[in-house]
Formats: C-alpha cells, structure tokens, sequence
C-alpha cells in the first residue's frame, strides 16, 4: 500500500509550519485530557484551546438533554477564535433555537491525530455523550502516515462508541491537491468506506464551501474563520439533526421508573 505523498521542499515547510501552529502533540493530547473527568473541567479550557460547555442546570428537563461530543483536530476546536464561534457552539445554539436542545462539549484539540483521538476516548466517553461527532485524519495525512492505520484507527474509535451505545457522526475531510489524485480519492474514499461498514451518518466534506475560501478563512488559508464556521455548522446539521431527533424519540420511549 502506498504511503502518502513526499511534499516539495516549500509544501513541506509550510506544512509543517501548520503543523506546529495546529498545537500539542498527540501523545500529549493523550494525556492530559485523560487524566481529568469532564465533570470537573467545564469552566476551564478543553483539549484544544476551546471551553467546554457550562453544565446544565439541575433538574428533570436538564436531564433529558442530549450531550454531544466533537472529537476533531483544530478544525472542530475553532483554531484562533473564541470558544463560542466554533462549529460546535453554533450548533447548539441553532439546535436550541430550533427545539432540539443538545449540550456541545467540543473536545477538539489543535494537532490531533487518529491515533491521540483513540487514545482520548476515555475522556470522551466520561461526558455520557449520546453522540459523538468524529473529525479526524487531515493530521495524519499532513504527518505522511499510512492510511491503513489511519483508517483502522477511525474504525476503533467508532466501534468503541458503538459499544458504549454512543450513536455516532463521522465527518470527512480532504487533503490538498498537492497530494496528488489517486492519494486523495483514497483518502476520501476512505471516509466512505468506513461509513458503510460501521452502519454511521457521514458529513461527505467537512469544509465544503469553505475550503479555498478566502473571504470564509484566516490568513493561513487552511482554517475557517467565524463566518466559516457557521457556513461549516450548515454542512454538520443536516447530518446531526435526524441523530438528535433519534436520542429524544429513544429517551421518550423509555420505560417510567415504578413509583415506590
């Protein structure tokens, strides 16, 4: 199997230029995040630079909310802008202003790959998220590494969910043209294919009509900036909607608990 492209010397400088602006390494992401339940980390930063969302307030309808979690890279932890104009935020905000309530706990951390998103999920999974929103690869493409294990990782992350009886919302990326057309049609292809095995929704293009957008970016060019998140959020909820809207049908379904 091939391994991903070598870039050009000025690519690759640039590239990893992204790379040491995206932050942390995974190992690092690994543990920090790890070492603390979310529980107790709502009012500081989460992985990624981004403020987990306040606690619901006490009480039977506030129980009844849904918890999603966005696991990502830089492109879900909103690089360089506030907590509450990432994709995340705006769609809780769109949700609630909708009807369909959720609680966004955006887990995304700046430089993760495939790889630190597995080794994260115990965190993750200590928010009791009924959905878990997945957002990783580009990092792994910028790094050179192997698609086989990029893909595997993804598919371990998934199926762990699955058997925590978490739905799941798999978001594809797409790496630069520079890698070449057989590399990128694998890669998205590999999105795909993972969809249909695990049976999960699939975002096709995470940054459709954002990517190449310099009017919906920062000045490097590769993340989006307010207006591109909310053009981001637009391409997330169509996908999201129907889970929700599955969480709430399921929880009103539920079984009374006997009075004593």
């Amino acid at each position: 199997m091939r391994a991903a492209p070598r870039l050009s010397p000025l690519l690759l400088a640039a590239a990893l230029g992204w790379a040491g602006a995206c932050g942390e390494s995974a190992s690092r992401d690994a543990a920090g995040p790890a070492a603390e339940a979310p529980e107790a980390r709502r009012d500081a930063p989460a992985p990624g630079g981004g403020t987990a969302a306040p606690a619901p307030a006490a009480g039977p309808e506030a129980a009844a909310v849904p918890v999603v979690v966005f696991l990502g890279d830089s492109l879900t932890a909103g690089y360089q802008l506030p907590a509450e104009v990432a994709f995340p935020a705006v769609l809780e905000r769109r949700f609630a202003a909708e009807g369909l309530p959720f609680r966004a706990v955006n887990a995304g951390t700046s430089g993760d790959t495939s790889a630190g998103g597995l080794a994260r999920l115990d965190w993750v999974l200590r928010a009791e998220p009924d959905v878990v929103v997945v957002e990783l690869g580009a990092n792994d493409a910028l790094r050179g590494q192997d698609l086989v294990a990029t893909e595997e990782n993804l598919r371990r992350i998934i199926a762990r969910l699955q058997s925590e009886g978490v739905r799941v919302l798999l978001a594809g990326v797409r790496v630069p043209p520079n890698y070449g057309p057989e590399y990128g049609e694998r890669f998205v292809a590999m999105y795909g294919r993972l969809a249909e095995e695990t049976d999960v929704p699939l975002v096709p293009f995470l940054l459709a009509g954002v990517g190449g957008e310099e009017a919906l970016n920062l000045g490097d060019g590769l993340h989006p900036n307010e207006e591109g998140h909310r053009r981001v959020a637009d391409n997330v909820a169509p996908h999201l909607r129907p889970l929700l809207a599955a969480v709430r049908v399921e929880s009103a379904g539920a079984p009374a608990t006997p009075p004593p």
